[in-house]
């Protein structure tokens, strides 16, 4: 067989860099296309978006922004709450050291005490009979804050005993505490609640407490108590 002449080959070669060429030629007006559509969309968008904010400006025309102003509750500080809630066994040296009138008062006895134990999972309720019904109901539901507070966790009775008669002392002298005044016990529970019935029975007999309710269940439950405390011109008696 006779071999392709020379022109044939260059013929072909000819043809083949025009079709490249023609090809690129077209993708090149392709993508001029599609961004010629592109540039169309993106400047009809504008104008929809300029007619709109013209719209708006005009509808608001006259009218004057609202700012509001939200009050904020009025709470203790948990700063405070926290450096307020001292230790028991500082508080019974305290007593022993400066020699407190509450760690003898008369008529506290510890024999009742005793004589009226209560259970680890008791709920505890003293109530003075002069003592508002809604100021105790307030209390019971933990709405009135205590800014007060001493665990009892680890005392032996003689040091709970000075630390609670310390703590209604100090929480009484305080000139920054909250009214109604209210402090915070926590005597725990365990299984014979030894700590749980002496403050049951202190507290009943002290003459500065008003009421008493175990707390709520985010405060301590069982394991606690609120303690309402008179404190000068407070006006929560219904005498």
């Amino acid at each position: 067989m006779s071999k392709p002449s020379a022109p044939i080959n260059a013929a072909f070669s000819g043809l083949t860099v025009l079709k490249a060429d023609l090809k690129k030629q077209a993708q090149i007006e392709k993508s001029k296309a599609e961004q010629r559509l592109a540039d169309e969309q993106a400047a009809k968008i504008a104008a929809q978006d300029a007619d709109s904010a013209a719209l708006f400006k005009n509808a608001i025309q006259g009218t004057k922004q609202i700012t509001q102003e939200i009050a904020l509750p009025k709470t203790p500080s948990p700063k405070l709450i926290k450096a307020k809630a001292v230790n028991a066994t500082m508080l019974a040296r305290r007593a022993a050291a400066i020699g407190t009138d509450g760690a003898s008062i008369d008529g506290i006895s510890d024999t009742k005490a005793l004589l009226n134990p209560v259970a680890s999972e008791a709920a505890l309720s003293f109530r003075q009979k002069t003592l508002q019904h809604g100021v105790f109901e307030q209390l019971k539901a933990g709405h009135l804050r205590w800014v007060h507070a001493v665990d009892l966790h680890g005392c032996t009775t003689e040091q709970a005993r000075a630390a609670v008669l310390e703590i209604i002392k100090v929480a009484q002298s305080d000139p920054e505490a909250l009214s109604p005044l209210v402090i915070k016990i926590v005597h725990g529970k365990g299984i014979e609640a030894t700590l749980k019935t002496y403050v049951n029975s202190w507290l009943r007999q002290h003459p500065e407490v008003m009421g008493f309710i175990s707390a709520p269940t985010n405060q301590g439950g069982t394991g606690a108590v609120l303690v309402l405390l008179k404190r000068g011109n407070d006006a929560f008696s219904d005498n």
